[in-house]
């Protein structure tokens, strides 16, 4: 008998039919792979070295603002989890369960919070013996092919001089919009978004789930600002990407000390509980880019762990900023001289006349006069070019605050006119006209495929390609999952044939 081969011969042939499965697998998978967004290696979004590790705690961005469709209310938008990729499966993008996500009211200007609104988070499995996020068709929120799911309560709790006076539930397990993991998946998006939006008591609105992300940049600016020269602005780093989205509606009233004294300053914090059960903040958001432009490396860390009540410790990072300093280094562009006072009164105390309360506390928030009405026509410069409905009179989405920032931080208000741009001025998406108002989320099957790979996988898959049936319920859901079982198939041929082959020479 002669002994089974094991030549290179053999070798080869089998390694030749294997590599040539997965490499179809392969073309497949990469050609349902969208082409945009890009990697991204620096953020506005991750802008400390801590929170940058813990994605589901990090609050990306903060708005507030007159509702445009309903002016006796305000909107409050605070967005987590920055670039998010939209296919992004199989674990795809949900709130943490083991944190306190908290929008915080200052209502008569002395940087402690009057009102906070709670949301916390409980996550729902129904099927653990499978890795899929939904194992079929998802036509509602409690579709049973929904696998996993999200509920969330809201509690106010109202506070005097930082201390508890009272706590009152006012929403208890709504469902959270799922991340939109592809058309297969969920073909009517738009629906499951409009089941996420409630109504509360006293005429307020909640919604939780998932969004395209609204802050439009170039975030090439850490590229030692726009590469050098200007070279690299003009791309929007976010387009594609989404956040897991808060959105709070309320009246006025309900957040105003009163009417005569209508200007509120809004900032969000996530306390995360530890192994003791302790909750600890780990995350602080009022204006956008204060954490990542002004605060040094030094500060950061201590910026999300603080509150608006200790920003003294903070105030040299504002009157004797960095940023002016490198950009007049690099393109020569006199920084304006020190203190910044006007830094002071737009970041810290508000615009006098405009949205700076009485008897303010410099403190870093974002602050709103709510008895200012919206604008019919909104400009995205806001208060820079005459639109008092805008930046930073609170943060409307389509405010353009990296252009309206580095015009402020160069001495815009000191008389010294730049026309710095990042030379992205809109969102890639247009905001919704209606609460939520955060544009859909971008959907995980998104995109074109590959060049050359669609029609002729289809073609060679054939009858493979059909709507799975019976208990389960399951669907093919990706060409790459069809590539992968085909890939198997040929291998298992391809083993099946080295065995006959040298079954064949032995005997």
């Amino acid at each position: 008998m002669t002994p089974i081969s094991r030549s290179g011969l053999g070798r080869r042939s089998l390694a030749t039919l294997v590599c040539g499965a997965l490499a179809a697998g392969g073309l497949v998978a990469a050609g349902v792979a969208a082409l945009d967004p890009g990697a991204a290696s620096a953020s506005s979004h991750r802008e400390a070295p801590l929170i940058s590790g813990t994605p589901q705690y990090d609050n990306t961005d903060l708005y507030a603002f007159v509702s445009p469709d309903r002016p006796d209310t305000t909107t409050v938008i605070a967005n987590f989890i920055p670039f998010e990729e939209p296919a992004g499966g199989p674990n795809f993008y949900t709130f943490a369960d083991d944190a306190q996500y908290d929008i915080h009211i200052d209502n008569n200007g002395d940087a402690q919070s009057e009102l906070v609104y709670r949301y916390t988070f409980k996550t729902h499995r129904k099927n653990g013996d499978t890795f899929l996020y939904n194992t079929g068709p998802v036509k509602s929120l409690d579709d049973p092919n929904l696998n996993i799911t999200q509920t969330y309560d809201i509690d106010l709790l109202r506070l005097h001089n930082q201390k508890l006076v009272s706590k009152t539930k006012v929403a208890d397990d709504i469902p959270v919009a799922p991340s939109n993991v592809g058309k297969a998946s969920m073909p009517d998006y738009t629906k499951l978004r409009n089941q996420a939006v409630y109504k509360l008591a006293g005429d307020s609105t909640t919604f939780a789930g998932q969004a395209d992300d609204p802050f439009f940049a170039d975030l090439r600016v850490f590229d030692l600002l726009y590469g050098g020269n200007l070279s690299e602005v003009g791309r929007d780093t976010l387009k594609g990407y989404n956040v897991n989205t808060l959105a709070l509606q309320v009246p006025n009233y309900m957040i105003q000390e009163s009417s005569k004294q209508p200007i509120v300053g809004i900032w969000s914090t996530v306390q995360r509980r530890d192994a003791r059960g302790y909750y600890t903040q780990v995350s602080r958001l009022g204006s956008p880019l204060v954490n990542e432009v002004v605060n040094p490396q030094k500060d950061k860390d201590k910026f999300n762990a603080s509150s608006p009540w200790d920003d003294a410790q903070f105030l040299k990072n504002v009157t004797n900023p960095e940023l002016p300093k490198l950009i007049e280094a690099i393109y020569k562009i006199k920084a304006p001289a020190e203190p910044r006072n006007d830094l002071v009164d737009v970041f810290l105390k508000g615009v006098k006349g405009l949205n700076q309360p009485p008897n303010v506390r410099p403190a870093e928030e974002l602050r709103l006069n709510t008895s200012i009405k919206p604008s019919m026509h909104p400009k995205r410069l806001g208060v820079l070019d005459g639109d008092n409905a805008g930046f930073p009179n609170g943060r409307r989405l389509a405010d353009d605050v990296i252009d309206a920032s580095l015009r402020v931080v160069e001495g815009e208000l000191l008389g010294q006119k730049t026309g710095l741009s990042d030379s992205v001025d809109k969102n890639d998406k247009n905001f919704e006209k209606s609460f939520p108002y955060v544009a859909e989320p971008t959907s995980g099957s998104r995109g074109p495929l590959a060049k050359g790979t669609g029609s002729n996988v289809k073609n060679q898959l054939g009858d493979a390609l059909q709507t799975g049936s019976g208990s389960t319920n399951i669907m093919l859901i990706a060409g790459s999952a069809a590539a992968g079982v085909a890939g198997v198939l040929l291998i298992g041929a391809g083993v099946m044939w080295w065995r006959r082959r040298m079954y064949n020479r032995a005997y």
